[in-house]
């Protein structure tokens, strides 16, 4: 199931645990329609989900699944989620902070600060990604995005930057996506790019091998 039809799903869910109610959706659940969820600080929780509205979940908290339509997602420093989702928003995931699935939009930048974990993979069609010194176990995948790795980050399962489509999500943006990848940056698996990038790497970093279109490649100063 691809990931637009699960935000699909997640509106239909919400509408219905808020309108009809839904005995068998577990207590500590939180579902909306519209507006924004927070959940305190040290708080313990299931999946959270909002239809119109951002969602935080507060520094040193834990929470399953983590998802919006149209809003950002902010896992604050050391809190622990399953995964986070959203269509229409950007996501943080903070010092420390861990999400073990992946972590998803379509149009919206993704960033993970110092020290956080990702189990899964790091994707988006539209939006930057600034990865801070954290670690991505699932591998890094893009249409139109540009992509930082800064130094102390650790990529698993390699970049891939899809072929640019015609569709309702196509970027306005012509030119080519940036990777750069810093000093003291590790990345395992292949970089697979089926569009045309341009990829800055630092002197000394160890480059996995290169497939499809070959980049433009420069050298940070």
């Amino acid at each position: 199931m691809n990931f637009v039809t699960r935000c699909a799903l997640t509106v239909l869910f919400a509408f219905s645990a808020v309108v009809l109610g839904d005995a068998a959706r577990a207590a500590d659940d939180i579902s909306k329609v519209n507006g924004s969820v927070k959940v305190e600080p040290g708080q313990q929780v299931g999946d959270v989900s909002t239809v119109n509205g951002s969602v935080t979940i507060g520094a040193g908290a834990r929470a399953g699944d983590v998802e919006t339509v149209n809003g950002s997602l902010k896992i604050e420093d050391k809190a622990v989620v399953g995964s986070a989702e959203t269509v229409n928003g950007s996501i943080t995931v903070g010092v420390e902070a861990e999400v073990q699935k992946g972590v998803e939009a379509v149009n919206g930048s993704l960033t993970l600060r110092q020290g956080a974990k990702v189990a899964g993979g790091l994707e988006n069609v539209n939006g930057s990604m600034l990865v801070e010194g954290a670690r991505v176990d699932g591998g890094i995948e893009t249409v139109n995005g540009d992509i930082r790795l800064a130094t102390g980050s650790h990529v698993t399962g390699g970049i891939h930057v899809e072929e640019q489509k015609s569709s309702w999500w196509k970027s306005k943006d012509s030119r080519n996506p940036r990777i750069t990848i810093e000093q003291g940056v590790t990345v395992e698996g292949p970089l697979h790019f089926e569009r045309a990038v341009d990829l800055y790497v630092a002197p000394g970093v160890n480059l996995p091998p290169v497939a499809g279109v070959q980049p433009q490649r420069f050298t940070l100063q």
